[in-house]
């Protein structure tokens, strides 16, 4: 369950992923990496996580 307040790395490491292996968008806006670490999430927010999967 997401609080408002949560950071943002406490709740990727929830879902088992690590913040450099992944791409975070909040509210429609793509974050940086170096970004995520001052991400505390409010209520209402919207997160798209995209995680990159190699292979062929």
């Amino acid at each position: 369950m997401v609080m408002a307040g949560q950071p943002l790395p406490d709740l990727l490491a929830e879902l088992g992923l690590r913040p450099g292996s992944v791409v975070v968008e909040r509210n429609g806006v793509a974050l940086i990496p170096s970004e995520l670490t001052g991400i505390r999430l409010a209520d209402g927010d919207t997160l798209e996580i995209v995680r990159a999967v190699a292979g062929g």
